[in-house]
């Protein structure tokens, strides 16, 4: 098999293929999370848009793959896997440390002089320069245990299964040290249009932190503040659904509203 789509085959899940879709859009999870978060969006999306979710090795049926603990290095690969997705418009939706690697996605296809993104979706993180002395005590399993109930991320039930947890920690604080190391370059912007979702009493990001996305990019920004904490597109989900629709689908060729709905099991990302 060709690197490329060795690379794609590993990285990407495509629950509903839609050879006809006017657009893709590659959804990039949460610290903690797995490509299966967006497959009610896949579901609902579908055939008018065609989702790709990112699975990050680690998790699901890439658990036995070592974990990535650095945004540069896993922005690297996941650029490796789509970057052969060019033959139909392509745009990035990121939630959390999603959002940060799908920001460092689109700057390298910019870089390696390809079409930009049709448009970048951050949701539920603070733009890039928004630096805080943000100490999250998570040198333990107990510290990161109380951080996640803290964002209501993870479902409870797993918290307390032993098992479980000793499946999904090493996965999270892999990301974790990710999102805490990484390092904003300043000065590079990108010129694709963003979006920006967040909600009100996430105690992660300011709507002022979430408006800074602005910054970050020489095309319009709109910005959407939803009910909801750090987990708030759950809760939120037909409008967020609805968004992407309305800016990755001409109204005319919209598709009837199919299921709806962002999965419940998630793990709580800084």
């Amino acid at each position: 098999m060709p690197q490329a789509a060795e690379q794609l085959q590993k990285w990407v899940r495509r629950s509903h293929p839609a050879p006809k879709a006017k657009a893709r859009l590659v959804c990039l999870p949460h610290a903690g999370g797995s490509a299966s978060f967006y497959f009610p969006v896949s579901k609902a999306l579908a055939p008018a848009v065609e989702v790709l979710a990112i699975q990050y090795p680690g998790r699901q049926d890439r658990r036995h793959e070592p974990n990535i603990p650095s945004i540069p290095d896993m922005a690297d690969q996941i650029f490796a896997a789509v970057r052969p997705l060019d033959d139909r418009p392509l745009a990035l939706f990121g939630h959390s440390m999603g959002a940060v690697l799908a920001y460092e996605v689109a700057l390298r296809m910019q870089d390696a002089g390809l079409s930009s993104p049709v448009r970048l979706f951050t949701s539920g993180r603070r733009a890039p320069s928004c630096r805080r002395d943000e100490r999250i005590p998570v040198e333990s399993d107990e510290q990161l245990v109380a951080e996640l109930r803290k964002l209501s991320g993870t479902d409870a039930t797993m918290l307390a299964d032993p098992e479980l947890l000793e499946m999904i920690m090493p996965a999270i604080r892999s990301d974790y040290d990710a999102v805490l190391s990484y390092q904003y370059e300043p000065g590079r912007k990108l010129d694709c249009p963003v979006t920006v979702l967040t909600g009100d009493s996430d105690p992660r990001v300011t709507v002022d932190e979430a408006a800074a996305w602005e910054h970050h990019t020489t095309g319009p920004t709109d910005l959407h503040v939803l009910p909801g904490g750090h987990f708030y597109l759950v809760d939120q989900n037909e409008r967020v659904i609805e968004l992407l629709a309305e800016r990755l689908v001409p109204r005319d060729a919209a598709a009837p509203p199919g299921p709806r709905g962002l999965t419940s099991a998630r793990s709580a990302s800084p």
